[in-house]
């Protein structure tokens, strides 16, 4: 008993945490990262065995979710068969007190409140791959809902960073469509239910809802689409478990990227796993863009 207790002491000192076999066999951590004065959390789990060089894929939450340990998706098993490493990082907390990402949002504007999270994302990486020595080519990004957003955003500003990115239930804001510029192809991948009530698959120009002003899914889905300059859609729907989801994807784009548009017919704002493997679907994406 006595044994048992010094190593549990152990590992909480450490902070390092064993995942149960639920969230992966390999090993979860927990840091902090300090960017312009603010500090960050994050969560770095990494697969047993985990070679050097080995992909890393940035995971984000969504608003209001951040949490110890993180919300892992179902991406930690698929990290252990496939063999990449995956972190969390958690957005500090806004003034209403949600952990979150700076995306826009209109009561964020409209207080003039803002975080340079994009900046923190790039040097977070940086720091990752010299700290682990992770690929410096395979990285990428996925979150759910405000997760999603600042997956848009990334795919924005950080083409550079990232080889791909799979925004869930996320949404493009009108401020991003209308002041950033798309230049850089980058391929991506949008699961968003036709139903979601909170990231609204028509979108919202009226701001109706009060997270601001935002686009259609379709079309911001297009928009990528046109800027990785694919030629044509191949429609086809997986094998139905819950709802229908038809996969609409834009191949034959420049370097040979696509677009994809996972269509959830009825579903709300959720992680879709009850439809499909979601995890298993953003990582399959996401090796198609492996270097």
């Amino acid at each position: 008993m006595k044994k048992t207790l010094l190593i549990t002491v152990f590992l909480l000192a450490c902070n390092i945490v064993m995942a149960g076999e639920k969230d992966g066999t390999g090993t979860l951590t927990t840091h902090t990262f300090t960017h312009r004065g603010i500090e960050y959390t994050y969560h770095l789990y990494k697969p047993q065995g985990l070679p050097d060089g080995a992909p890393l894929v940035m995971v984000f939450h969504g608003y209001g979710a951040g949490s110890t340990p993180p919300l892992s998706y179902g991406i930690n098993p698929v990290a252990d068969r496939e063999g990449f490493a995956v972190c969390y990082p958690t957005g500090p907390k806004d003034f209403r007190g949600n952990h979150c990402w700076a995306v826009g949002y209109s009561f964020h504007i409209e207080k003039g409140w803002d975080r340079d999270d994009v900046g923190f994302t790039r040097r977070l990486v940086k720091h990752l791959q010299k700290e682990h020595n992770f690929s410096k080519h395979n990285v990428f990004a996925t979150g759910h809902s405000n997760g999603g957003e600042m997956s848009y955003l990334l795919a924005y500003k950080a083409p550079d960073v990232f080889a791909a990115v799979a925004p869930i239930s996320g949404l493009t804001m009108e401020w991003m469509y209308r002041e950033l510029e798309a230049k850089t192809p980058i391929p991506l991948l949008e699961i968003h239910g036709t139903k979601d009530m909170t990231s609204k698959w028509n979108g919202d120009p009226d701001n109706k809802d009060g997270w601001g002003e935002y686009i259609a899914v379709p079309r911001a889905v297009s928009l990528w689409a046109a800027v990785n300059r694919c030629t044509h859609e191949i429609t086809e729907e997986l094998p139905i478990v819950r709802n229908r989801v038809i996969a609409h994807r834009y191949v034959d784009g420049t370097g040979g990227n696509q677009v994809w548009l996972y269509e959830v017919v009825g579903a709300g704002h959720s992680w879709p796993n009850g439809d499909m493997d979601t995890a298993s679907e953003i990582w399959k994406f996401f090796k198609m863009y492996l270097k």
